[in-house]
């Protein structure tokens, strides 16, 4: 099943690489939130092409809106580019992510970035590859970690507690980065280019497929207070390899994050 996902998100990940000048950006939700036709034709390109090769599962995309509380079942959780706003100003660090969960348990998890030809995926209990080579998250500790932040741009009552954090990380780090797809990061914490990710506050379609992933890395992911993340609202998201986490979220507890 995996590899079936994986090529026709690898199809998808045409779609944005052969996106031309005018791609009829719009705003959602707020100035932060911006949606393009390719976001939309990639997701309907997805839901016909994943119905045909799993038809009683269930369609949960970024462009549909909504919670999602109510899924149950097999269902697809698909973020059809994460990173719209680098694909609009042209930073090529954007992938499409697509996660098949049974209830709340994600078993596949794939993410595809057609800028850089890097494919990942995951299998629960099967481990996590780059490009069908296995992949692992690092060992080093806090002093010697890359750590990633989201700064939750659609929320700015987390913008506080993001800062917070980011500042008490940036004391004890080697560095902070941010790069504007919540999937990638979690991707380069997975294959061992960064140690930790924090967010204030994401979507399911941002962390289903990234957090597998990870999880199939060997690292830890939960939402900010440590509990397991179910897959079906918006939720905090914490992730780190195992030398990491815990100081993570003990640092988290103590910015007092959303």
């Amino acid at each position: 099943m995996v590899q079936m996902i994986a090529d026709l998100v690898r199809a998808a990940g045409r779609i944005i690489l052969e996106a031309d000048a005018d791609k009829a950006v719009r705003r959602k939700s707020s100035k932060h939130d911006l949606v393009t036709r390719y976001d939309m034709q990639v997701q309907e390109f997805l839901r016909c092409a994943l119905r045909d090769i799993l038809p009683g599962a269930g369609f949960y995309g970024e462009e549909d809106g909504g919670t999602g509380t109510n899924l149950q079942g097999l269902h697809f959780i698909v973020d059809p580019i994460d990173g719209t706003t680098n694909f609009v100003k042209g930073l090529r660090r954007s992938c499409v992510s697509v996660a098949l969960a049974d209830g709340a348990r994600v078993v596949s998890g794939v993410i595809y970035n057609p800028y850089t030809d890097e494919m990942f995926t995951a299998e629960a209990g099967k481990g996590a590859c780059l490009n069908g080579e296995a992949i692992h998250v690092s060992r080093c500790c806090m002093d010697e970690a890359v750590v990633y932040t989201g700064a939750s741009p659609y929320y700015p009552a987390c913008y506080d507690a993001t800062f917070r954090l980011a500042r008490s990380l940036m004391g004890r780090c080697v560095d902070i980065r941010r790069s504007g797809s919540a999937a990638l990061e979690l991707c380069d914490v997975a294959c061992g280019r960064a140690e930790a990710y924090f967010e204030a506050l994401l979507s399911p379609w941002d962390y289903a497929a990234g957090s597998l992933i990870v999880l199939e890395a060997g690292g830890s992911v939960t939402d900010m207070a440590g509990t397991p993340l179910q897959f079906a609202e918006k939720s905090s998201l914490a992730a780190a390899n195992p030398a990491c986490f815990d100081e993570l979220l003990r640092l988290a507890r103590e910015a007092e994050t959303c």
